[in-house]
């Protein structure tokens, strides 16, 4: 996972978040199942690669125009994309964020990847670093407003655990690219550098993701709903270092991937957003991190 941050030295640093002209990748998680790499992918015919609609672009990675399980069209729109991703810098390891101040523009994307124009956030509602890699946004239009004024969609966030061996998209709208391939498998806890994810969507090696795809919605190719956040890979086969994630199992055992790339599990984020898509972390189920008291 890379953040650049340009201008400083810390731009050498992270980056499946974009820099112009370098690739970069992203950090670790925590997580339940072990899965061994080396699933096939079963295609059929109800399988279609998706296209751009709802995705967006940020100045330095891909996200997406995400609708929750609870969310109207009134409701202000959400915006999915990493963590690591965040102007104001990475969250630590424990940090969480929420309800905090910002300013940030997105460039919201046709179908055919075109751009369609631009929606505004002055608000996160949720980001961290611990146990996944995700920020939301909370934007200052509505889904209805969006859809009326731009004539975009947005992606349904599935609310169940991706399934081993569908076939996925990772969708940039950073780069108005698409990466395909399958979910080879989930890793028990997933550690780059301070950063420990769980459960994190291991990826066939036909994604090759890059600089800039960090954040990227991984959309399964049957149900069109955005299943995870593309957030990570292994760059030069290190072990456990910034943009070399490892894998450790549930007896400890680290598993280095080079070049795998990694994503991290949305269906989570749908339990901890109420009516008027706002965040509840006392909600019945939800188990995304909570802030330091």
């Amino acid at each position: 996972m890379r953040k650049p941050l340009v201008g400083t030295a810390a731009a050498a640093l992270f980056g499946a978040a974009a820099v112009v002209g370098t690739a970069a990748t992203p950090a670790a998680a925590v997580g339940p199942a072990d899965s061994a790499a080396g699933s096939t992918s079963v295609r059929t015919a109800a399988d279609r690669t998706p296209s751009f609609e709802g995705t967006v672009a940020l100045s330095n990675c891909s996200g997406s125009v995400v609708k929750l399980k609870h969310s109207k069209a009134t409701d202000p729109a959400l915006v999915l994309s990493n963590g690591h991703c965040l102007q104001e810098g990475m969250p630590g390891a424990g940090e969480v964020l929420v309800d905090k101040k910002t300013s940030r523009d997105f460039t919201l994307l046709n179908a055919d990847g075109t751009d369609a124009g631009k929606i505004h956030s002055d608000r996160i509602a949720y980001a961290t670093m611990t146990d996944t890699d995700i920020s939301l946004y909370e934007t200052t239009s509505t889904y209805k407003e969006i859809k009326k004024k731009y004539g975009i969609d947005a992606l349904r966030l599935d609310a169940t655990h991706p399934r081993q061996g569908r076939a996925i998209t990772v969708v940039s709208g950073y780069w108005k690219e698409t990466f395909g391939c399958a979910v080879d498998g989930f890793a028990h806890l997933l550690k780059e550098a301070d950063w420990t994810w769980k459960d994190s969507i291991r990826y066939t090696m036909d994604c090759q993701t890059k600089g800039g795809t960090s954040g990227s919605p991984v959309i399964d190719n049957r149900t069109g709903k955005v299943v995870g956040v593309n957030n990570t890979h292994n760059e030069d086969g290190e072990r456990c270092t910034l943009n070399n994630p490892c894998e450790v199992d549930r007896k400890g055992n680290v598993t280095v991937r080079h070049l795998n790339a990694y994503g991290q599990q949305t269906y989570q984020i749908n339990s901890c957003f109420g009516r008027g898509n706002q965040l509840d972390l006392d909600a019945r189920g939800c188990v995304l991190p909570r802030p330091a008291r």
